[in-house]
Order: C-alpha cells, then sequence, then structure tokens
C-alpha cells in the first residue's frame, strides 16, 4: 500500500466531524490499478456534502499538504468524487448511494475497519 492508513483514519475523522455517516473504507489495492482505498459516506443534503468535500480538502491541504488530483461533482453534490490519487473520497446523498451501490460495486476489495 503506497498510503499511510494514517492519513485514511484522518479522512475518517474529519468526515465524522462534518456528521458524514454510514463510512465504508475499502482497499482496492489488490483489484484496482488506480488507487488503493475508497472512502465512502453520505451525507444528508447537498449542503452536507459540500460542507464534507470542503473540510476534506482543508484540512488535509493545510495539515498535510494533500491536494486532491481531481474532484467532480461538487456543484450537484449528489455524489462528490475527491481523488486523491492513492485513495479516492466518494460523497453520496443517501439516495444516490443507494442507487449506484458502489460498495458492492467494489465487494472483491477488502472492507477496513479502523
Amino acid at each position: 500500500m503506497k498510503r499511510d492508513m494514517g492519513i485514511i483514519k484522518k479522512v475518517k475523522e474529519i468526515i465524522e466531524d462534518t456528521k458524514g455517516d454510514n463510512i465504508t473504507i475499502i482497499n482496492v489495492s489488490e483489484v484496482s490499478s488506480f488507487t488503493d482505498f475508497f472512502v465512502i459516506c453520505q451525507g444528508y443534503n447537498t449542503r452536507q456534502n459540500r460542507a464534507i468535500c470542503d473540510q476534506l480538502r482543508e484540512k488535509l491541504k493545510k495539515e498535510d499538504n494533500i491536494r486532491p488530483a481531481h474532484v467532480e461533482g461538487y456543484e450537484s453534490a449528489d455524489w462528490i468524487l475527491i481523488d486523491y490519487l492513492d485513495f479516492i473520497v466518494h460523497v453520496f446523498s443517501e439516495e444516490s448511494r443507494e442507487f449506484y451501490r458502489i460498495d458492492r460495486l467494489w465487494n472483491d476489495g477488502t472492507v477496513v475497519e479502523l
């Protein structure tokens, strides 16, 4: 694994601090060529989803000098994807998470308990 688990734990804590819910961390390093971890969570409205994204970007930049390579979905905030290369954060609305079922799509990865 390229990325230290400490940063993944920090991402989880930032999400929790922003009242993100239903957090799942999947190690996909054995089944993916483009990233090591997915961090999947949900908020309950667009404002909260954007706040989760904003806090992640701000704190990781300020405290760890880590910036995302790519962010998409911020405007609609129904599914925000924040790509940090070694890990990808997916911030879903409750409805979109149920619809896309990304947790099940990547079930050949290993769920990580922190």
